[in-house]
């Protein structure tokens, strides 16, 4: 069985957070990387011809934003819900004094991929998965992190309906770009697909960082015995039954440059909500679209993410947004982010979540 690779996250310094100058090239490679890293035997073949470079240059520039920290890795993107994972953003008040305490002891779960603070009540928003075969579940795996963080309160904002996710920073064109419309997807299937342990082999060997080098999909094809060819086949049907997503640059996006990230939630009447999430989601500045639950104290039914170079310009994203649906005053709010206290790609199918489990299901009891 090949090695399972669990994420660490980074903790950034003000210098490790600064923004880094990129020239044109890098940027157009930051571009194709992000939109879609190839399911072929030599990708960085196809993205160089695509780039209009030479293979080397491209490879060469690629290990060295991944050395200066501007890509965080290119890596699958699995589907977590299709693979049967429980998840969901959970927003927590916590002691507004001293949320590191609280943050360190959720970043410790191995399904909370991202953990902000955000200028709110509710300050401490983290998203969080947990697998299949999960004993406690998200309900008891909430109340013993409820218990251990003492938060005051949480609310479950699951996903209701999914509009969209495509964390790809624009890096050549300006705000006007950002706050523009392209083609919307269609809201995407959530219930559990069905796979097999062939797909969990891939996974376990496939996921993670891939390396820089000609054939970067051979190595896991050799840990799950199978010819390059064959797991490339296996690898596109994964996409086609809807449990991979797509390959991808993942970015650091202050050093990419997006210092900024506002989370826009609107008050959108539930006749509409349909209709409104997709034209949300076709703006070109805005990575994440959802529709999720409402409360007495939170009547904010669309959930947009929207990443701009400065406050200024994710303000003007998420204006274009307010004017173009005449929401405003009551009917949105903006929360910005102070504190990235964990931001890393979920690993599936690790001992992790057991581990944890056992030593904190108790908590779960009432």
């Amino acid at each position: 069985m090949a090695r399972v690779k669990t994420p660490r996250p980074k903790v950034r310094s003000r210098k490790d957070g600064a923004a880094v100058p990129l020239d044109e090239t890098d940027k157009r490679i930051l571009n194709l990387l992000q939109s879609r890293f190839p399911l072929v035997r030599e990708p960085y073949a196809v993205l160089a011809g695509e780039a209009e470079l030479d293979v080397d240059e491209l490879m060469r520039r690629t290990q060295r934003l991944l050395d200066e920290r501007i890509i965080r890795e290119i890596t699958p993107i699995f589907d977590t819900r299709a693979l049967g994972y429980e998840s969901m953003l959970v927003a927590a008040k916590v002691d507004a004094e001293h949320p590191h305490r609280a943050a360190k002891i959720i970043n410790e779960h191995p399904g909370v991929s991202h953990n902000y603070l955000r200028t709110h009540d509710f300050n401490l928003w983290f998203t969080i998965a947990v697998p299949p075969d999960s004993e406690l579940g998200l309900e008891g795996t909430l109340t013993a992190l409820q218990r251990m963080t003492g938060a005051e309160s949480i609310r479950q904002l699951p996903t209701l309906r999914l509009f969209k996710i495509n964390m790809n920073l624009e890096m050549e064109k300006g705000t006007e770009e950002l706050a523009a419309a392209v083609d919307a997807s269609p809201p995407r299937e959530l219930e559990p697909q069905p796979y097999d342990e062939r797909d969990v082999a891939v996974i376990r060997a496939l996921q993670g960082p891939m390396a820089v080098t000609d054939r970067p999909y051979d190595e896991a094809a050799s840990a799950v015995g199978m010819t390059p060819e064959a797991f490339l086949e296996h690898l596109r049907g994964m996409v086609d039954r809807l449990l991979l997503r797509r390959v991808a640059a993942i970015l650091f996006h202050r050093r990419a440059g997006f210092s900024a990230n506002g989370m826009g939630v609107w008050r959108v009447p539930e006749e509409r909500i349909l209709e409104v999430g997709r034209r949300m989601a076709a703006v070109r500045g805005i990575s994440h679209c959802y529709q999720r639950p409402t409360y007495p104290d939170w009547p904010y039914s669309v959930f947009t993410m929207a990443h701009g170079r400065s406050k200024e310009e994710c303000d003007a994203i998420l204006q274009s947004i307010a004017d173009e649906h005449g929401l405003h005053g009551d009917d949105r709010a903006v929360l910005y982010s102070s504190t990235e206290y964990k931001k890393v790609r979920l690993h599936y199918f690790t001992d992790d979540y057991a581990r944890w489990e056992r030593e904190h299901g108790h908590l779960a009891a009432a």
